[in-house]
């Protein structure tokens, strides 16, 4: 029988209380071996630490505060953002990439014949505005893919500035200050109410646009905090479905780190060497790698790739007798996930 969801929070609630009187009673040493364990920690989703200090960041205050505090260390670390801003337009549709906290992307769309924006998790409000101003234009709508705060702490705080501005996003997440349902791409994984939002540039002569939250990164995908291998098979699926010159805006600036754990998991993947070197340029010019396309994943992102045999001969993986191919290739998503977790605890 589940657990009532008021019995998880005060769990985790007492945890954390026990867990900060040890930390005031030992404090110094406290330090030194947080430090050195809590990625380890943080890397194993299915561990029960884990499992605390996710619910007392997706539940509670304290995941705000903690959020707060990022944002505010990220703005005296990069004051001029993690990376530079390379905007792209074409026929009237504007997208200007906006980096926020350490690693994180906004991304506003303008429609330049009206001066009016619309923004994709915008988590830093003050990063947003000003990109607003800049450009002149006046935002109607933001588009939340998912609960985490680094994608929709600052929904709240641009709702303030700007009164008729709607918050879309789902209603399964408990998304902060949400005020409309809308359909567009359910991709449920990374959490249980995780959206994508797909930008049709075909009636202007345009390609489509994905905006991918943390479901999909350039080389790689969003952990699995609140499904399955088979939930976040099919919502990758969902994605590869799409029509290969679509771009994809990710939610991370992750490119690097991706595609040096996919160089392990596929060596010989020609076209990855090449990506890696072009994003090797990018970086270090701090230039953002976003977007990449749909086609180009699907040829080195090994999340992508799930039903690829020589994918399979890399993981040393065979489908079994009799065994479904869709569970199978869950199988290799699940090997994957697990492979690239371990590859972050470096």
């Amino acid at each position: 029988m589940a657990l009532p969801e008021w019995f998880i929070t005060f769990a985790a609630s007492a945890s954390f209380f026990l867990l900060l009187c040890v930390f005031i009673r030992f404090r110094r040493r406290v330090q030194v071996i947080g430090r050195t364990y809590l990625h380890k920690i943080m890397a194993r989703t299915e561990k029960p630490l884990f499992r605390i200090a996710y619910t007392l960041y997706t539940r509670t205050r304290l995941g705000y505060l903690y959020y707060k505090r990022q944002m505010r260390k990220a703005r005296e670390h990069y004051p001029s953002g993690h990376s530079s801003s390379q905007p792209m337009e074409f026929n009237g549709i504007k997208i200007i990439p906006i980096s926020v906290l350490s690693d994180n992307y906004s991304y506003l769309i303008i429609d330049t014949a009206s001066s009016v924006a619309v923004v994709v998790d915008p988590a830093d409000p003050q990063s947003v505005q000003a990109a607003l101003e800049q450009e002149g234009v006046m935002l109607e709508a933001i588009l939340c893919t998912h609960k985490h705060w680094d994608h929709s702490g600052g929904n709240k705080g641009l709702k303030r500035l700007h009164g008729s501005c709607r918050v879309y996003g789902s209603a399964v997440d408990n998304i902060p200050g949400l005020t409309q349902y809308v359909s567009c791409l359910f991709t449920p994984g990374h959490t249980v109410g995780h959206m994508i939002y797909l930008l049709d540039g075909r009636a202007v002569g345009a390609p489509c646009s994905l905006f991918s939250g943390d479901l999909v990164f350039l080389s790689g995908c969003g952990r699995m905090f609140e499904g399955n291998a088979t939930t976040m098979l099919s919502s990758l699926d969902t994605v590869g479905s799409l029509s290969d010159d679509t771009l994809l805006w990710p939610g991370h600036e992750y490119a690097e780190d991706n595609l040096l754990f996919a160089a392990e998991v596929e060596p010989q993947n020609i076209a990855r060497e090449n990506k890696y070197e072009w994003v090797l340029l990018q970086r270090g010019q701090k230039l953002c790698t976003s977007p990449s396309t749909i086609g180009e994943e699907k040829e080195y992102n090994p999340f992508l790739r799930s039903h690829s045999a020589e994918l399979h001969r890399a993981l040393g993986i065979q489908q079994q007798k009799d065994e479904d191919w869709t569970l199978f290739r869950a199988r290799v998503l699940e090997e994957l996930r697990k492979r690239k977790d371990l590859y972050n605890r470096r």
